[in-house]
């Protein structure tokens, strides 16, 4: 569990790294509090990032005047370094989201087939996004259409449904729901238990993993 975990946090190391590339190649007047929103993280931690990046020497930091004159501002460059870290994380990322969406679909597809066998068809989507897209197709082509598309809160509408709230799932008669997010299953699936649904009519995205002391 211990190298699972460092295993993660590598990966959204990466994946925040890349995120930082990408933002500064699209752009070189870049402020850290800009990049702090893009990134949804504080801005002591985006500068503690910056720095990694420019002591690797993926980035240039360079200071440029700015109106009030006591006033400055950060302009960041990708080096050439840097251009290529930035594509060999993308490749990678890539990579890795191809064989999770290959992953998610083939246990999706392995978990309706059970339901269908059994006559059970009242699926209910509990999530959006391209997970949720994912599950949508392979639900498809098991020629079911779900109940409805649900999430922690209702607004807006995805795939032509609108979404409605938990409150709103509990109300249905569902044969399953699937949790249709890429998060760790401890996310979501205390929250919908606790609600009353039961833990085996949820179809997660990926198997959940044994710990080492697990029977």
């Amino acid at each position: 569990m211990e190298a699972e975990g460092h295993h993660q946090t590598m990966q959204r190391d990466q994946e925040r790294n890349l995120a930082i590339l990408s933002a500064i190649d699209e752009t070189d007047t870049l402020t850290q509090r800009a990049l702090a929103l893009r990134l949804g993280v504080a801005l002591g931690l985006t500068n503690l990032y910056l720095k990694r990046l420019a002591t690797k020497g993926y980035i240039k930091v360079k200071d440029f005047p700015r109106k009030p004159a006591a006033r400055k501002r950060l302009r960041y460059l990708l080096t050439a370094k840097g251009f290529a870290e930035k594509a060999r994380l993308a490749a990678e990322f890539m990579g890795r989201s191809l064989l999770m969406y290959r992953q998610a679909r083939a246990t999706l597809r392995d978990a309706l087939g059970h339901l269908t066998e059994q006559g059970r068809k009242r699926v209910a989507l509990y999530g959006t996004g391209e997970a949720a897209e994912i599950a949508y197709l392979t639900l498809r082509e098991f020629g079911i259409e779900p109940v409805g598309v649900f999430d922690h809160q209702a607004g807006g509408a995805f795939l032509g449904m609108a979404v409605r709230d938990l409150p709103a799932l509990l109300a249905e008669d569902v044969d399953a729901v699937i949790v249709a997010t890429f998060d760790r299953p401890k996310v979501h699936v205390p929250v919908l238990t606790a609600a009353g649904i039961p833990a085996e009519r949820l179809v997660l995205l990926h198997p959940v993993r044994k710990t080492n002391g697990a029977r």
